[in-house]
């Protein structure tokens, strides 16, 4: 690379590096940790619907869509904060509906599509040799 486009590139680092809320505060490690409670609302689509909490769910939604509205006020203005923080709060109302959805029908497709899949067992002669 030319000394111009390295430099260019350098710079840019070196403002992500610096900013506000970058990888050199909580502002960034929040968010991305926070990930991790919204890969375990997709968890519970495995789940019954009879078996999810309700006041879990409620809890996470309305956390959820309170917190986007906090990180868009906050200086620094945090998007990845309030991006996160509305997937928490979908994936929370997603499971309140699946649970009133169940409440009403006793059905839960969801789980017919992403529960557990009932394989057949497996053959206890053990492995086949030619």
């Amino acid at each position: 690379m030319s000394g111009a486009a390295a430099s260019a590139g350098a710079s840019k680092f070196q403002a992500f590096m610096n900013h506000p809320a970058g990888p050199k505060t909580v502002f960034f490690w929040a968010p991305l940790m926070k990930w991790c409670l919204v890969a375990a609302g997709l968890k519970d689509l495995s789940r019954p619907a009879e078996k999810l909490s309700v006041s879990q769910n409620l809890a996470l939604a309305a956390t959820g869509f309170i917190w986007v509205r906090y990180s868009v006020v906050i200086t620094p203005v945090n998007y990845s904060l309030a991006a996160v923080n509305f997937f928490v709060g979908s994936t929370g109302l997603g499971q309140l509906a699946r649970i009133w959805h169940y409440e009403r029908t006793k059905q839960d497709p969801v789980a017919q599509i992403f529960g557990p899949k009932n394989d057949p067992p497996l053959d206890k002669t053990g492995p086949t040799t030619a």
